[in-house]
């Protein structure tokens, strides 16, 4: 169930990152309070899920989650740039969290 918890939690991290963005320096109402709701959410669920498990590759994951969704979002619906180099330098990070969960998690 923790790891549930992380998975959703960076699935919001990313969505706090794309409304950061689309909020324009927070000068847009509904982006701002939507990214409000999904940091805010976000947070919330990484720290119940840290009552149980190790913080490294918690954090890892959450953070991965985060940084590998946000550049697939940018890339598929907000025009970023797609390239050879982007495309495995996510594929790097996903492998480095499951490398760094599977390293070894005391729970």
């Amino acid at each position: 169930m923790a790891w549930l918890l992380v998975v959703v939690a960076g699935i919001l991290e990313t969505g706090f990152a794309v409304c950061l963005k689309l909020s324009h320096g927070f000068t847009r109402l509904w982006p701002t309070i939507a990214f409000a709701a999904f940091a805010l959410s976000s947070f919330g669920l990484l720290t119940l899920a840290l009552k149980r498990l190790d913080v490294g590759p918690a954090y890892a994951v959450w953070t991965g989650i985060g940084a590998a969704g946000t550049a697939i979002y940018g890339m598929v619906f907000l025009g970023d740039l797609v390239s050879a180099l982007k495309i495995v330098s996510i594929t790097l990070v996903i492998v480095g969290v499951i490398g760094l969960q599977l390293s070894g998690s005391a729970h």
